[in-house]
């Protein structure tokens, strides 16, 4: 039989879906990912199953019956555990009708973005940043609009306030705020979250808060509060009508792959997100969420214990490759990732690919997180002890 191969051609596309940013991640995942053996280091994923209590949680729902339609913004007991949560880690009592459950983070930002934005306007954020920052805005037609933030090789990343001051336009209508950061593990100072609050103020901005690895913070300041530093501590309380706060159960609770995340913000919203909902999503699967109930409510030890492991992680990582001549790593003081940068390799596409045809460990490229991370590979260290440290032995001859 003859076949006959079809054109090479793609249909008229919108202009928004034709300008998705490509994922340099996703390059180096395809590179090497059917390699044997391989440690992956390169998403933002521990290695850890969701545990046992939070599964049951769900096949109980589902033995229940919560398999119908629900609720657009989410089932009154999540939104009621989100609520408890969030007083209760960050001193701030907040109501329930604050909190609006999403598909994830991802879903949660794209939600935030398409509130502050319309097509055409601009999205200041400081870079490197997580990569999907970029394809949301994008999507929604607006432009990011980048700010790299400062780099030193002994004392790691910081803010340059006045640069994005500078970056603010007529046309800007948000600043996104990802502290602790991805990929640079940089935590904002309360001086740093007054700045950027000040500059909202003056232009009349949304901030989109990303706190998503709030918990992950080792700098020994913040050890007794169990989380570093958040907008909520410098707001005052007109300013809480120009936050949207991004956040998942992925990272804190295990649970990558169940897509459950929340958006907060003011109330006075919440007719708005149930439309995005209904018309995007129709909301999160129930029993998925009767699960979430139970890992934000009996999942406190469990918090404590990703946290462990990503210090431990930390440290296996930022021993082995601090101590190379040739490789800078400042530790990064929140997140779980290390972001290292060898000087005489400013290539980091081809710095990752050769770490794997090498070493068989699978890093991201800085490229991939917008300007300022060229010549930087992204490692994530929420692992084993055992798998970093096989990972170290095999990369340390690569540098």
């Amino acid at each position: 039989m003859t076949v006959t191969p079809l054109p090479d051609t793609m249909p008229p596309v919108s202009r928004e879906a034709a300008g998705v940013w490509p994922s340099g991640i996703g390059e180096l995942v395809a590179y090497g990912v059917e390699r044997p053996g391989l440690i992956p280091l390169w998403v933002g994923e521990g290695d850890r199953p969701t545990p046992a209590f939070i599964a049951e949680a769900a096949h109980r729902a589902l033995r229940d019956g919560a398999t119908f339609y629900t609720r657009m913004l989410g089932i009154p007991p999540l939104r009621e555990a989100l609520a408890e949560y969030v007083s209760r880690v960050y001193a701030d009592p907040v109501g329930p009708e604050r909190f609006f459950v999403t598909v994830g983070g991802m879903h949660a930002f794209h939600t935030a973005i398409r509130i502050a934005a319309e097509p055409g306007d601009e999205v200041v954020l400081p870079t490197p940043t997580w990569s999907n920052f970029f394809g949301a805005i994008a999507m929604q037609g607006a432009k990011p609009v980048p700010v790299p933030m400062q780099f030193d090789a002994g004392t790691g990343w910081s803010l340059d306030i006045a640069r994005i001051a500078a970056a603010i336009t007529l046309r800007t209508r948000a600043i996104v705020l990802n502290t602790p950061a991805n990929p640079t593990g940089w935590v904002a100072t309360r001086a740093d979250l007054e700045a950027v609050l000040a500059i909202a103020r003056r232009h009349d901005l949304w901030i989109v808060a990303d706190e998503i690895y709030g918990r992950f913070c080792f700098d020994p300041a913040y050890e007794a509060s169990g989380r570093a530093p958040s907008i909520r501590d410098v707001w005052q309380p007109e300013d809480r009508d120009r936050v949207l706060f991004v956040q998942t159960f992925s990272k804190n609770w295990a649970m990558t792959g169940w897509r459950v995340g929340w958006l907060e913000g003011p109330a006075s919203i919440g007719r708005i997100v149930d439309g995005l909902v209904l018309y995007g999503t129709s909301g999160v699967a129930t029993f998925l969420q009767h699960a979430a109930v139970t890992a934000i409510r009996d999942g406190e030890a469990l918090v404590e214990e990703q946290v462990a492991q990503a210090r431990t992680g930390r440290a296996i990582v930022c021993d082995a490759l601090s101590a190379l001549p040739g490789v800078e790593l400042p530790a990064p003081p929140g997140a779980f990732y290390a972001f290292p940068r060898v000087p005489s390799e400013p290539d980091d596409v081809r710095l990752a690919k050769r770490i794997v045809d090498e070493a068989n460990v699978g890093l991201a490229p800085g490229s991939a997180f917008g300007p300022g991370g060229e010549g930087f590979l992204r490692l994530c260290f929420a692992r084993s002890a055992a798998d970093l440290t096989e990972a170290m032995r095999r990369m340390v001859p690569v540098f």
